[in-house]
């Protein structure tokens, strides 16, 4: 298609030129979607053919400049691309309709990423602002919500020793990651550990010899599960913003608009921090006889109360318990020496716990089997004992 182009007018082009050039000595634009995908753009509406002498200049020396893309959009205050592809868009009626950047990509987390689990939300891996609200599930909420183009993850925090270590760890693992703004209620109230004021104080001063936070207030500020190095390379690669008690949703992700626009691109990688892996859960291939006996479970409604029956292994009853409350039967079966193996231990602490629900709730309650390969009825009382009894109508 033969593109006229008007280099008159309103000085569109020369404008477009501008902006490529501001792009082009930009640094942080070279590792950007918006200028890879704005420069593809312009090479499909203008062949190289039809284009202009200053704008083939611009795009080829752009070109020159790319690098690998390490973020789609960094949500600048001024895209270069962008403005360069609006001035083009006002050179005449012969140009696709279909030329754009800054790509409105859906929100994409990364597999792998992060590699601890906790209570948090993933937006996009390749954003640069990590936001912490601390105690404030609403604010964390509302800001995921919003799913701003700058913010990587948005989660909470508790704990000023094991909930900081699982922050640390899963911000580290993601070099795009550069700031980290901490905000919401610190937990002085609710638990006494300040992790707000311990993560402020960690980002200024750092941890002692015995990795302990220099300046936290908190009850237990210890990190006893990173390594110095990890702690470092955190306060080196990650500027942490200070809001802590801020809980107003505009200015928090206005401040986010802010850090993204700095963003100075990737951190230099760490050697990854051991991190420790679950072990996958199993059933064992057949269940061992617990050598002290094993339990019925009632639930007595007309009593409202629970009932624990303990026999021994020849169908001798030897024991009944009767409580309100789960706790009420399982402690003085444990201290009397009715349960030895742990694997029954929790078994009766779970058909306990469901014999209380049932209780408070008035539904249903059948002892259920120990688990096993594949599901039992639930006639087995215990791991090893004999049917159970129905429960009284």
């Amino acid at each position: 298609m033969n593109i006229q182009i008007a280099t008159t007018g309103d000085g569109a082009l020369q404008e477009a030129v501008a902006q490529l050039a501001e792009a082009i000595a930009a640094q942080k634009c070279w590792s950007c979607g918006c200028l890879h995908a704005g420069l593809a753009a312009i090479e499909r509406a203008f062949p190289t053919d039809t284009r202009p002498a200053e704008l083939d200049a611009r795009v080829r020396a752009a070109r020159e400049r790319l690098v690998e893309v390490r973020y789609d959009c960094l949500g600048c205050e001024t895209c270069h691309p962008a403005v360069a592809i609006n001035a083009l868009g006002r050179l005449g009626a012969g140009l696709p309709l279909d030329v754009e950047t800054c790509p409105a990509t859906p929100v994409a987390a990364r597999e792998g990423w992060p590699p601890l689990p906790g209570a948090y939300t993933v937006l996009r891996h390749a954003a640069p602002v990590a936001v912490c609200t601390l105690m404030d599930e609403r604010l964390a909420a509302a800001l995921a919500e919003h799913r701003d183009d700058g913010i990587a993850i948005v989660g909470t925090l508790r704990t000023e020793n094991l909930g900081i270590e699982r922050l640390i760890q899963n911000t580290i693992a993601n070099t795009n990651i550069r700031f980290l703004i901490v905000c919401g209620t610190d937990s002085r109230q609710a638990m006494g550990h300040l992790p707000g004021q311990s993560l402020v104080a960690l980002a200024r001063s750092g941890i002692d010899d015995q990795a302990r936070i220099i300046g936290a207030a908190g009850k237990r500020p210890v990190l006893r599960n990173l390594s110095r190095g990890a702690v470092e390379h955190f306060r080196r690669a990650v500027e942490v913003v200070d809001l802590v008690g801020q809980d107003s949703i505009p200015a928090v992700r206005e401040t986010a608009r802010t850090c993204a626009r700095r963003n100075p691109g990737p951190a230099q990688a760490i050697a990854k921090e051991q991190v420790m892996l679950p072990l996958r859960g199993y059933l064992p291939d057949r269940m061992v006889s617990d050598p002290a006996g094993y339990v019925v479970v009632f639930v007595d409604r007309p009593r409202r109360l629970l009932t624990l029956e303990h026999y021994s292994n020849d169908g001798v009853l030897s024991a009944v318990i009767e409580g309100n409350a789960a706790p009420e039967l399982y402690i003085p079966a444990v201290e009397r020496g009715l349960v030895s193996r742990l694997d029954h231990a929790a078994y009766l602490g779970r058909e306990l716990a469901r014999a209380e629900q049932a209780l408070a709730s008035g539904g249903p309650f059948v002892q259920d089997a120990a688990p096993g390969p594949s599901p039992a009825p639930p006639a087995q009382a215990c791991p090893c004992g004999p049917p159970a009894k129905e429960e009284p109508c």
